[in-house]
């Protein structure tokens, strides 16, 4: 019997754990690795990197200070 709410391409599978992807919470497999993702957002354990501004920035963001 083949599940219809699996989804069958070629390398796809949940991202958390590796488990046929199911439709219904697309990229994960249920509805707990969905939920476990969104909690490692919450607890920001992921992270978007980011870089430094130009020291031109920070020299025009002390500006703005001594302004108001």
């Amino acid at each position: 019997m083949v599940e219809k709410n699996t989804v069958k391409t070629a390398g796809s599978g949940c991202a958390m754990c590796g488990k046929p992807v199911v439709e219904k919470y697309r990229p994960f497999c249920s509805k707990r690795c969905a939920d476990l993702d969104l909690g490692k957002w919450l607890n920001e354990s992921y992270a978007v990197p980011a870089t430094e501004p130009p020291e031109y920035l920070e020299d025009l963001e002390d500006e703005e200070d001594f302004r108001a």
